[in-house]
């Protein structure tokens, strides 16, 4: 059975039909290499220049800050050791961030740590929110960096980065933020902001997989990213990919374009999912009731586990995702989950349903009609469910569904 509901939007969106049309020329008569002299090289070149500008415009920065990269994972790999390979010859080797980053910017700082790098780790509150006064704390004289995402991928807790980016310029500590949640979804603007630099990526927002974009403010230096050649400035080799950037841009300026009526339209939609599940018994919100993304609902189910009610929901076109991680051969729950204080248990059982401006009112009635009946036949087969309607206490336990009996 093929998809049916894709609310799966926070892993990767459907590219639009404006981006296609935006991206075909560049595959087709506009072809050109963007270093070229000749007119369609000429014609390759300026698109990307016209796209550097436009994405510039979406967060208030200037053309001549923007890098344009393979994705946010490259985008942060590159701004994390770009930064500290810089800042370590001038004394600087220690590096804040929070326990509950993408793995793009924790396994780059674990690498770190490794290389002799000191790293502190923020927790975050029950809601999954970064204290401003404990990154304030963390700071020392040898601190070159503070990384804290805008937007947690996971519960779509929206961080104070305006706060914490005041805190960094005040003490002339450099601020990065993962924005590949964000940009789009909510407003930026990185010179109010006090942020130094960002990253974005593009299939999060509707345009192609494989082009991402890097904002690094004017003053600082990063090391280059790929040898070889002059594209971006000096500083990441390598063939522009044309198509990609030029989709890019378009799905920057639509997105936020229509960023108020989008945000106002999904909050609803958001809104009665949470409403309606947390009538259910034992359920659990994921992230702060306010401070979060219009288009993410995070909840978790006590007694069930996150790959059996994925591929329930698949049996009937539902595409979602949980914080289980039984299906990469790992029993480990989301760090991200555990974070704000789930237990093992409870966060096994978390559904994330992440909306974009493909889904409708009608996506949310079928999600609401067949998510219940699949929680009550999963707690049906679950000995944890026994254990914990009884108050008897409960241990973490291995996946212990049998996939098989739920095509009975």
């Amino acid at each position: 059975m093929g998809c049916v509901v894709y609310v799966d939007n926070a892993a990767t969106t459907k590219t639009s039909k404006k981006v296609i049309d935006a991206m075909l020329p560049y595959l087709t008569e506009h072809y050109g290499n963007a270093s070229s002299v000749y007119s369609i090289g000429r014609d390759a070149r300026n698109a990307v220049e016209e796209s550097r500008e436009k994405v510039a415009k979406a967060i208030g920065a200037n053309a001549s800050e923007i890098f344009f990269t393979s994705g946010g994972s490259e985008s942060d790999n590159w701004a994390i050791k770009g930064l500290c390979d810089r800042l370590k010859a001038k004394g600087k080797n220690h590096i804040i961030t929070s326990v509950f980053e993408h793995h793009a910017v924790l396994h780059v700082v674990e690498s770190l740590e490794k290389r002799g790098w000191d790293v502190t780790y923020i927790d975050v509150d029950s809601n999954g929110l970064v204290s401003p006064a404990d990154v304030e704390t963390a700071i020392r004289e040898d601190t070159a960096l503070v990384s804290i995402m805008y937007a947690n991928n996971e519960i779509g807790t929206i961080q104070p980065i305006s706060e914490i980016g005041e805190i960094c310029r005040r003490h002339g500590v450099v601020f990065h933020t993962d924005a590949v949640q964000a940009v789009g979804n909510v407003e930026i603007d990185v010179v109010e902001q006090n942020i130094d630099m960002l990253s974005m990526s593009g299939h999060k927002l509707h345009a192609a997989k494989g082009i991402g974009a890097l904002y690094v403010r004017k003053g600082i230096v990063l090391t280059n990213f790929i040898e070889g050649g002059a594209q971006e400035r000096g500083k990441r080799a390598g063939t522009e990919n044309v198509a990609g950037i030029v989709g890019l841009g378009v799905a920057v300026e639509e997105a936020v374009s229509t960023m108020a009526e989008r945000t106002e339209r999904l909050s609803k939609m958001r809104d009665r999912l949470i409403s309606e599940f947390l009538k259910m018994e034992r359920t659990h919100l994921n992230g702060h009731k306010e401070k979060r993304l219009a288009g993410n609902a995070n909840i978790s189910f006590e007694g069930v586990e996150g790959e059996s009610m994925l591929l329930m929901l698949d049996m009937h076109g539902i595409c979602a995702s949980s914080g289980s991680a039984c299906t990469s051969g790992s029993l480990d729950p989301s760090h991200v989950l555990l974070s704000i204080g789930r237990s093992h248990e409870v966060a096994h059982g978390s559904l994330r349903i992440s909306l974009s401006d493909d889904n409708t009112d009608e996506d949310i009635e079928y999600i609401l009609d067949k998510v219940p009946p699949i929680i009550e036949r999963l707690r049906s087969m679950s000995p944890l469910w026994e254990r914990i309607i009884k108050n008897e206490d409960v241990i973490n336990e291995r996946c212990s569904y049998d996939i098989s009996k739920m095509n009975e």
